[in-house]
């Protein structure tokens, strides 16, 4: 069942762009959230180069919320499975510490979510689609946050040029944010998102929507962004795809979104 999303908070003590970091229980900090601002913009296959399942292109409309600035990292979850004496997911060869964390499912992924929220006493959870695309994008309509072209050295997938591309991921960071500080939002590790997938899902919603949530039944959970693995065209910024809620992938991992503050 998807998690119902709280209202946002009215309180204004940050500024967009800002990053904020809460303390969990024991004093040490969580992960990083980058103050991202309320806004309307064009979502799905802008530049006509993907697949039906991002079409047609429609305007959303999302309150303000903040989203993780980096994918939860193995050093971030690892401190989680200690405390609720679950078992560590495993690496797959590629290294832990400050690599975004993998091999971990959708319900586990809203678990992390649910258990931040208690250490912190703030509300975190998985984004929602339209959450994660309108952050991924920052403003831009182009199939990259850069561009329409992969470039060299600017994100971590095959045939982009980066020391890690088709090889295993990229410590969170490695590459330049976009323009609202965030960063990997291409390639590195396909991320969860909180709605349920539906291929036709787009061909059914309205013109215009404010803070959509998704299907509200399903048995696919939506993942986006694309990761390491995977060609330019699987990591453009519109690109989605789905996958069952207790699958665990090697390419696959998930950033938090809070929505107070």
């Amino acid at each position: 069942m998807t998690q119902e999303i709280p209202k946002i908070s009215k309180k204004t003590i940050q500024k967009i762009g800002d990053i904020i970091r809460d303390l969990l229980k024991d004093g040490t900090k969580g992960p990083e959230m980058v103050i991202i601002p309320a806004g309307t913009f064009k979502m799905g296959d802008i530049q006509g180069t993907g697949g039906r399942n991002e079409k047609p292109v429609h305007m959303v409309t999302l309150d303000g919320f903040a989203m993780g600035r980096y994918a939860v990292t193995f050093a971030e979850y690892d401190v989680f499975a200690e405390a609720m004496g679950t078992i560590k997911p495993h690496d797959e060869g590629g290294g832990r510490g400050n690599r975004p964390v993998i091999d971990v499912s959708w319900i586990e992924a809203t678990d992390y979510a649910l258990w931040l929220s208690e250490q912190t006493g703030q509300t975190y959870r998985l984004p929602t689609e339209a959450e994660w695309e309108y952050a991924a994008r920052a403003g831009t309509e182009t199939d990259y946050w850069w561009g329409n072209e992969i470039g060299h050295n600017l994100c971590n997938c095959d045939g982009s040029g980066s020391q890690w591309s088709d090889k295993k991921t990229a410590p969170v960071g490695s590459f330049k944010a976009n323009p609202w500080g965030l960063h990997d939002t291409v390639g590195n590790v396909w991320e969860w998102v909180q709605d349920c997938h539906d291929d036709a899902y787009y061909s059914s919603r309205p013109p215009n929507e404010n803070n959509p949530t998704g299907p509200t039944t399903g048995r696919l959970r939506v993942r986006r962004g694309g990761a390491w693995y995977d060609n330019a065209s699987d990591v453009r910024v519109a690109e989605r795809d789905g996958g069952r809620p207790r699958d665990r992938y090697f390419l696959l991992g998930f950033r938090l979104c809070r929505t107070q503050f």
